[in-house]
């Protein structure tokens, strides 16, 4: 395993290369000159210039890519033009909150869609069966900033059980928590069901049954486990997607992450400062990728990496 382990390091070597190549290559395909854009159309000639030198849009593309990646190695994802601070500072001091954020709706997800999937899964069509696909759907097809809206106006405005949003306290995480990972619930209490109903369908859970082992041993030491594979690759697709939707879901419920930082520094048009968070989430994405990759032996021992 541990060959493998590396062989996939190296393999992350040229794409983490692509990526800083996409990010650092934002600037050429922006129509027009970005230190203009950025600056406004009351700019003078002489401050375009003096940006335009500040982020090295005076250089040629190969010497401002080579430039960016020797700010990596030192942590130097460049300088916010608007925030006038470091963009590894910036990240630095948003990244918690967004970690926070998703490592809670996540859990979530596990808690409720595994045991919900794997439930209905032993009972196909049934009247609670037909109700989890409904809601599974439901939550499927809500854009999460829909949902926010619904779940502030709901518990916030009329019932009044939690803040409308901000940073603080477990009462301030639960409703963006839950807006969060209510797509991904949808999508894993499906996969979960699928893939535990494919798995009762084999032999040897009949030999289970056989043996005289209970249903419930039988459901999730047998089916659930072997089924796992296909719903922890959606897993790590749904973290994926959990990042993107946290750009919404903390600019409804005005919560300090990466998410609001991005909103932030789109609408005031801080390219370095786009640069640094999609080169961050692109990274956690590939990380997220390789431990998927590796997960596999660990719920399949049969699994060999060669």
């Amino acid at each position: 395993m541990s060959a493998y382990f590396a062989r996939r390091i190296a393999l992350m070597v040229p794409v983490v290369l692509g990526v800083i190549l996409v990010v650092a290559a934002t600037l050429e395909f922006i129509p027009g000159d970005p230190a203009a854009l950025l600056l406004g159309q009351f700019a003078t000639p002489e401050s375009v210039a003096a940006l335009r030198h500040e982020l090295n849009l005076d250089q040629p593309f190969l010497i401002r890519y080579f430039r960016y990646i020797g700010g990596l190695f030192r942590g130097d994802l460049g300088r916010s033009v608007t925030l006038k601070r470091r963009v590894t500072a910036e990240i630095l001091d948003t990244l918690p909150a967004t970690l926070q954020l998703t490592g809670v709706a996540m859990l979530l997800v596990l808690v409720v869609s595994i045991p919900l999937g794997t439930f209905v899964a032993a009972r196909p069509n049934s009247f609670l069966d037909n109700l989890v696909r409904l809601f599974s759907l439901a939550g499927l097809s809500m854009p999460v900033f829909w949902t926010g809206i619904v779940l502030v106006l709901l518990f916030s405005v009329y019932l009044g059980l939690f803040p409308v949003g901000g940073y603080g306290g477990i009462n301030h995480l639960i409703l963006p928590a839950v807006t969060l990972a209510a797509p991904s619930i949808g999508m894993v209490t499906r996969m979960v069901r699928s893939s535990v109903m494919e798995v009762l369908r084999e032999e040897y859970v009949n030999a289970a049954r056989a043996k005289g082992l209970g249903e419930r041993v039988v459901l999730f030491k047998h089916a659930l486990r072997n089924g796992l594979i296909p719903v922890v690759t959606v897993l790590g697709a749904q973290l994926g997607q959990m990042l993107g939707g946290a750009v919404l879901t903390e600019s409804v419920f005005a919560w300090p992450g990466l998410g609001r930082l991005t909103v932030h520094a789109i609408f005031r048009r801080d390219f370095v400062l786009i640069q640094g968070v999609v080169l961050v989430l692109a990274l956690i994405y590939i990380s997220v990728n390789l431990f998927v990759d590796l997960s596999y032996a660990l719920i399949n021992p049969r699994i060999s990496y060669k």
